[in-house]
């Protein structure tokens, strides 16, 4: 990260061309122009889903296995290496355990919910406001209505 930020300083700020800001951190030309492109790192992205040839007539077995293991106790779930070894046993499954391990990971994540936190810079805010009215009793007796307004929770 620190190495694209300086490649970057040192063509838009100090105004070095590519070429020589790829001589001088010895890197191709191209790697350059990429770095310029994006002001962070883009990351890696695949292009097809993973295949997986030798799980996939496995796959409807390990997923049976997992909606099975929803309705039992935490403690009573299977782990990857047990279904795998089911697998093995039960249906004469061939193949390894790192795709084995990979789809059950993939598959537990995909169930469960996630939250993330909203974090703000300071001097900025979100909030979400809704009217409520106050002193119904009260409106009924004397007929005023009050509308106050306050953050939902």
């Amino acid at each position: 990260m620190e190495l694209y930020a300086r490649v970057r300083r040192a063509v838009l700020v100090e105004g070095k061309s590519r070429r020589a800001a790829a001589r001088e951190f010895g890197l191709a030309r191209k790697t350059v122009s990429k770095m310029l492109e994006y002001s962070l790192p883009p990351g890696y992205r695949r292009q097809k889903p993973v295949r997986r040839p030798k799980l996939g007539p496995w796959q409807g077995a390990i997923d049976a296995i997992l909606e099975e293991d929803k309705q039992r106790p935490k403690k009573q779930r299977h782990t990857a290496k047990r279904i795998f070894e089911r697998l093995r046993a039960e249906h004469g499954y061939t193949g390894g355990y790192t795709i084995v391990k990979d789809y059950v990971r993939q598959a537990k994540l995909g169930g469960q919910e996630m939250f993330v936190p909203l974090s703000h810079a300071p001097g900025e805010a979100q909030a979400d406001f809704r009217a409520v009215e106050s002193g119904v009793e009260l409106r009924e007796a004397v007929g005023i209505a009050q509308v106050l307004w306050r953050d939902t929770f």
